[in-house]
C-alpha cells in the first residue's frame, strides 16, 4: 500500500485490486494462443500441434509459421514468460525472458486477417492497406501482452481519496500496472494533486 498527500489534508491510498477481471475478457484486436499450463491465461481455442519440436527456437520458429497458417494470420508473435519471485511475459526475446531456467515460450499472441477485417470494416485486405497499420498493430499487439501481464504477474491496483478525518471522498480499482503515473489513477484527481503526487513518487 502506498499513500500520497493531497491539498487540505486529504489522501490518495494505492493497494492492490484482488478482484479484477482478465483482459482477455475484454475486446481485444488480439488472440493469444497458448499452451500447456499457461492454455487457460489466453483465449480459448482447440488448436494443437501435430508436430514435435527439437528445441525452444525450433518450437519459436517453426510454430509460429504453423499458426500463422494454421489461424490466417497477418502478424504473429512468440510470448515468452519469466517466472522468478513473480511472472510476467512479453513478445520480447530479450534477457529475462530468454533466461535458461526461469523462462520459456508458452505460444504465439496473432492478428488474423477476420480480425482487421471486423475492426477495420475492410472487405479486402491489401498490401498497401497493412503497410498502412503494420506499425500501429505491432504496439497494439505489444501493449495488449503488457497489460495480460500485468494481470498474471498480479500488478492490478485500486485507489481510494480520504478526507482530512480518513473518511472516503472516492474509490475505483481496476488499474493494470504499477506506475501510478501511466495506469490511469491520477486522471481521478485534479491538476494540483496530480502534481503534488507526480513529486512523491
Amino acid at each position: 500500500m502506498e499513500t500520497f498527500n493531497l491539498r487540505n489534508g486529504r489522501k490518495l491510498v494505492v493497494e492492490h485490486c484482488d478482484f479484477a477481471e482478465s483482459p482477455r475478457e475484454w475486446d481485444n484486436l488480439t488472440k493469444c494462443i497458448f499452451f500447456g499450463n499457461y492454455k487457460h491465461i489466453g483465449d480459448k481455442h482447440d488448436f494443437d500441434f501435430d508436430t514435435q519440436f527439437d528445441s525452444r527456437q525450433d518450437f519459436i520458429d517453426r510454430g509460429e509459421d504453423i499458426i500463422k497458417k494454421h489461424f490466417d494470420a497477418v502478424l504473429v508473435k512468440a510470448v515468452h514468460l519469466y517466472e522468478h519471485s513473480g511472472t510476467s511475459i512479453s513478445t520480447n526475446y530479450g534477457y529475462p525472458y530468454d533466461c535458461r531456467w526461469d523462462s520459456g515460450t508458452i505460444g504465439f499472441v496473432i492478428i488474423t486477417k477476420e480480425d482487421l477485417r471486423t475492426n477495420f470494416k475492410w472487405k479486402v485486405i491489401t498490401q498497401k492497406r497493412l503497410d498502412s497499420v503494420m506499425d500501429n498493430l505491432n504496439s497494439v499487439m505489444d501493449s495488449e501482452i503488457d497489460t495480460l501481464s500485468d494481470y498474471v504477474g498480479g500488478e492490478i491496483y485500486q485507489f481510494s481519496i480520504e478526507d482530512e478525518n480518513g473518511n472516503e471522498e472516492d474509490s475505483c480499482g481496476g488499474f493494470y500496472g504499477s506506475d501510478i503515473s501511466k495506469n490511469g489513477i491520477l486522471d481521478y484527481v485534479d491538476a494540483e494533486d496530480r502534481e503534488l503526487v507526480l513529486e512523491q513518487i
